[in-house]
């Protein structure tokens, strides 16, 4: 193996030059588009505006090291694309059904300290995932929750009952929630599919709510913020 020819074959110091003029006027381009879009973050990203940021990777990344390439054209590209982007946004301002389209409707996951299953399974995500984001929010149960959403963002939102409201909920830790297996009387359980909490008579009692048969003790404790 040749680590000549591996590492530099027919770069020639000219040509290295322009790599890195190309890669500085790209690289002012992509900063340029990303402020164009008016965003701070990731985080304020929609799957719609990802899609465009990967799609720029692909545009940039080409012109940076391939002679045949003008510069010229990446940026009649981007310069299309943020136009485009412009129109999107503008006709997502003005007309709901379309913005509803490329940017999906948030879901309610949880509402009056039970979980919204339709909802869940339209967001395509585990119960796992949205009881960790619950309780990277101080959650210990769903009785502590009014209402909590899933943002077109893939944020999450919560309200809480009052400290006083509290209500018997799911326990969202996974050494809290085991499947019990013997029930007593005058005691709340909860419903390890959906929340539903109730007195129960015995282990294997159907949900009247999901018709799941899997119970754990309930939690009432007020929220520490």
């Amino acid at each position: 193996m040749d680590w000549s020819d591996l590492l530099i074959y027919d770069t020639t110091l000219l040509f290295a030059v322009e790599i890195l003029i190309r890669c500085v006027i790209m690289f002012i381009m992509i900063v340029l588009f990303l402020r164009l879009t008016g965003k701070r973050g990731v985080r304020q990203l929609s799957i719609f505006e990802v899609t465009i940021i990967l799609a720029l990777g692909s545009i940039a990344g080409d012109p940076m090291f391939n002679e045949d390439i003008p510069m010229i054209q990446a940026i009649i590209v981007m310069s299309i694309i943020i136009f485009m982007y412009r129109l999107t946004t503008w006709l997502m301002m003005k007309f709901q059904p379309f913005e509803d389209f490329l940017e999906g409707k948030s879901l309610y996951i949880v509402e009056d300290g039970m979980l919204v299953l339709e909802d869940i399974k339209k967001g395509k995500y585990s119960h796992d995932e949205f009881f960790a984001e619950m309780r990277q929010q101080n959650t210990e149960h769903l009785g502590q929750v009014r209402t909590a959403l899933l943002e077109t963002d893939g944020k999450f939102s919560i309200l809480f009952f009052e400290p006083e409201q509290t209500k018997y909920g799911l326990p969202l830790f996974p050494k809290a929630c085991n499947i019990v297996e013997d029930v007593k009387s005058h005691t709340y359980y909860s419903c390890i599919y959906c929340g539903f909490t109730d007195f129960i008579h015995h282990p294997k009692q159907q949900c009247k709510r999901c018709g799941d048969c899997d119970w754990t003790k309930a939690l009432n404790h007020q929220r520490i913020a």
